[in-house]
């Protein structure tokens, strides 16, 4: 279970402090797929930074299955089980795809029908790109769909995916749908998803709409969704002040 308590976070500018997030509460069940969707600048991807540890908070206390790790370092959240999927990816020149899934999996032994097994789910063919390095030579594309390869080989208990469509061909996002589905299905990964798309938000159990650093609403996908479809404009009833949680 991840729970956030009165989460803030500010930046100064100048004499005065700008607000990022304000006074952000809320509790994550073990095991359930949770979309954060809402508008560009809307704080959800410093929210998530906050929870990988990338982010220190202003104010507030996060728990994971019950520890305080407010104050943990990003190696320490990820010995916990906690990994994150940026939306533009590092490169490690000198590493290959192999060894970047090795490292990942905390397996020297990693075969390759097991790299292949992970690469397969991200829509790449292990031959084509188990002995390529990660490096400039590979597309945006590609580099994002071989970091979410690594977090599903690492076998992470809180997986966070920052916009994981981004860059990615139909094809292979209706592959990587897929494995979001898998991995929910089989019920041993709590997911928070950043995501615009509607067939990622179809998949959740919750949405949670963020904007102006604030959570606007909250609901299930049957719910929430209709409503963003409705008006996607600047006026949509999840995002003003009549259709902010209450």
């Amino acid at each position: 279970m991840l729970e956030l308590d009165h989460i803030s976070y500010a930046v100064r500018e100048g004499e005065s402090e700008l607000g990022i997030l304000n006074d952000i509460s809320l509790t994550i069940d073990a095991h359930k797929l949770v979309v954060f969707t809402g508008p560009n600048g809307g704080g959800k991807t410093t929210l998530a930074k906050i929870i990988m540890g990338l982010v220190k908070p202003t104010s507030g206390q996060i728990r994971w299955n019950g520890q305080d790790i407010t104050s943990m370092s990003i190696t320490e959240r990820a010995r916990l089980g906690i990994s994150y999927g940026f939306q533009q990816p590092p490169r490690f020149k000198g590493i290959t795809v192999r060894r970047l899934l090795t490292i990942a999996s905390g397996n020297e032994r990693l075969s390759k029908d097991q790299c292949c097994q992970y690469l397969t789910k991200v829509g790449l063919c292990a031959n084509d790109y188990l002995d390529r390095e990660v490096d400039v030579s590979l597309s945006g594309g590609e580099v994002k769909r071989i970091e979410i390869a690594s977090i599903l080989a690492r076998n992470s208990q809180l997986m966070i995916f920052d916009e994981p469509e981004a860059g990615i061909d139909l094809w292979s996002f209706a592959r990587l749908t897929e494995t979001f589905e898998q991995i929910h299905a089989a019920g041993t990964a709590t997911m928070i998803i950043i995501s615009h798309q509607e067939r990622i938000i179809s998949l959740a159990d919750e949405v949670i709409v963020v904007g102006d650093g604030a959570i606007r609403h909250r609901g299930t996908a049957a719910e929430i969704l209709p409503k963003i479809l409705a008006d996607t404009t600047a006026g949509c009833p999840v995002l003003t002040k009549e259709g902010a949680l209450k």
